[in-house]
């Protein structure tokens, strides 16, 4: 088959737009760059501390930037040239993770070494979220937005595949120190990457309004329209419910499968991003609307089951059966919701906009992985099930409520007209915002 059939398949076809192509490779070294980050750098943190608290610390680090940072780099998306903005973000990862290459191999990394560079790669990484999203529909024809953002999806979940799986035989023949390093090499590939976009591409921002007007105009842009306002809550909700595990997948290997390497818990972490690429390369090729919506509501459904059945698991093979569905339902859920965010809002406050659904969504996901790896540390939130046959650990407790309370969010929004209504007939467009 050759180059120009396979990006004729109606899964690719946003991949026949040169610029978009770059992107897209891009996205896809530094996502791998990050997940493999995560189960490197959670690892270590486990096994220096041996405290899911720690992990938890770390993590809630490395998200809560998503909280402070989305707003500027927002309006920056929508002041200067999102192609320049993307490079320098991604020249101060590959920084960041040289330094801490350098202190594991040297032997002179502490605790508040990990949690500084959290900080750092975390404030980074958030700020490219916004400018990414807002660049993608100028390099691809509108009709292409959902194909488009559904492999730029499958970049950042299928990287959870493709992250873990390139340093779990780093992680057991040569340590830790050569994951980091491998880090540093997938950032780089993006920053040159990124270079080659040729798109000038930036906002329509009134340059005569003062910064803090043009600054904060993404929160009344969302509010005031009800679709956006209800799907963004929906994220808000998924997120916090059923995504903020990457805290208690490390004690949740050791204690449940008796993980010594960090193995398993990159095995876990493979899966997730193997189901979550299945889900948006089968999503990029949807094209009726009603199908659209009635996967919006199933995934929503499956996201909130999945995590159940992660804590139900007695055995490897089950774990990652429902790591799998974890993979696929969140993504697909996700990828859907960015489609419809896109959708609707206009070219020039979608930097700004990205920004408000970061703030969201990077604050939940903090605040809970945090809570979650508190939480997980408790002995008394385990429990004997059917007799004494099977213990719940405290994380099977945890990923437990978090599924049921986000089946009952799921249930409850059947009950609001908005939301019904685009589980009935398919996502909103710009044309009919409200």
């Amino acid at each position: 088959m050759t180059n120009k059939s396979v990006l004729d398949n109606r899964f690719l076809t946003a991949l026949q737009h040169r610029d978009y192509r770059v992107l897209w490779i891009s996205n896809l070294s530094a996502n791998s760059a990050a997940w493999a980050l995560i189960v490197a750098r959670g690892w270590l943190v486990w096994d220096m501390s041996d405290s899911s608290l720690y992990v938890g610390l770390v993590t809630f680090l490395a998200m809560v930037p998503r909280v402070l940072i989305p707003p500027f780099s927002g309006y920056l998306a929508d002041r200067f040239d999102r192609k320049k903005v993307m490079s320098s973000m991604f020249s101060l990862n590959l920084i960041n993770s040289l330094i801490l290459a350098g202190l594991v191999f040297t032997g002179d990394i502490q605790m508040w070494h990990l949690m500084i560079l959290a900080l750092i790669d975390g404030s980074v990484r958030s700020a490219q979220m916004p400018v990414g999203q807002a660049l993608v529909p100028n390099l691809i024809p509108k009709e292409k937005l959902l194909n488009a953002i559904a492999l730029g999806q499958a970049t950042m979940h299928g990287a959870r595949f493709f992250g873990p799986l390139t340093i779990l035989p780093i992680l057991s023949i040569a340590g830790l120190e050569w994951a980091f390093l491998l880090c540093s090499g997938f950032y780089f590939v993006s920053l040159i990457q990124t270079l080659r976009i040729k798109t000038v591409s930036k906002g329509d921002m009134d340059t005569q309004k003062g910064f803090i007007t043009n600054f904060s105009e993404g929160i009344p842009y969302v509010y005031k329209h009800t679709r956006l306002r209800l799907i963004v809550l929906m994220a808000f909700l998924h997120c916090g419910f059923t995504m903020s595990f990457e805290s208690v997948l490390p004690v949740l290997s050791v204690d449940r499968f008796g993980a010594t390497e960090g193995n398993d818990f990159s095995i876990l972490m493979m899966c997730v991003g193997a189901g979550s690429l299945i889900a948006v390369f089968f999503l990029s090729g949807v094209v009726k609307e009603s199908t659209k919506g009635r996967l919006f509501l199933n995934f929503g459904i499956i996201s909130g089951l999945a995590p159940i059945l992660l804590a139900l698991s007695s055995n490897m093979p089950m774990a990652i059966f429902a790591a799998i569905l974890m993979g696929a339902s969140q993504a697909g859920y996700m990828t859907l919701t960015h489609t419809m965010i896109q959708a609707i809002t206009e070219d020039g406050v979608r930097g700004r906009v990205g920004a408000v659904y970061s703030i969201h969504i990077g604050g939940i996901m903090a605040s809970m992985n945090l809570a979650n790896g508190a939480l997980a540390d408790l002995s008394i939130l385990e429990f004997k099930l059917w007799g004494g046959l099977k213990t719940f650990l405290s994380v099977d407790t945890m990923l437990s409520i978090g599924g049921l309370l986000f089946i009952v969010a799921v249930g409850l929004s059947w009950l609001i007209y908005t939301l019904r209504s685009i589980y009935q007939t398919g996502l909103p467009t710009a044309d009919n915002p409200n």
